[in-house]
């Protein structure tokens, strides 16, 4: 089993910057890949950004190239996502996700933590 806790959501103007962490907890498995996703009120769960703890490989939608970085501390068992030139549009419930297959980064993944709000004011 794992469990994921999100923390770092809030009220942000438009323009400005967040830091999103994933700590994960697991007894048993090994995490090999890690990503977030976000839901918009009335809009289907997108992906924003996975990265492999292993290597460290990164992937990211388009939508928030150049603007978002995600990393890790594997010492922590963390994964950060560094939200930067936020807008409006970026405004959802953001989840982290984890799994213990290797592979493309892309989902499916097993385990969901609760979310945490960013809103974005114009």
């Amino acid at each position: 089993q794992v469990q994921l806790v999100e923390s770092g959501g809030g009220l942000v103007q438009a323009g400005g910057s967040l830091r999103l962490s994933c700590a994960a907890t697991t007894r048993t498995l090994i995490i090999h890949r890690v990503g977030w996703f976000r839901q918009a009120p009335g809009k289907e769960r997108e992906f924003v950004a996975a990265i492999s703890l292993s290597g460290g490989r990164t992937m990211y939608a388009d939508s928030v190239k150049g603007r978002f970085t995600i990393s890790r501390d594997n010492a922590k068992n963390t994964v950060f996502l560094q939200m930067n030139s936020l807008k409006p549009e970026d405004t959802a419930v953001y989840y982290c996700a984890a799994d213990t297959r290797l592979g493309v980064l892309m989902p499916p993944y097993d385990y969901w933590g609760q979310g945490t709000q960013v809103t974005v004011s114009s």
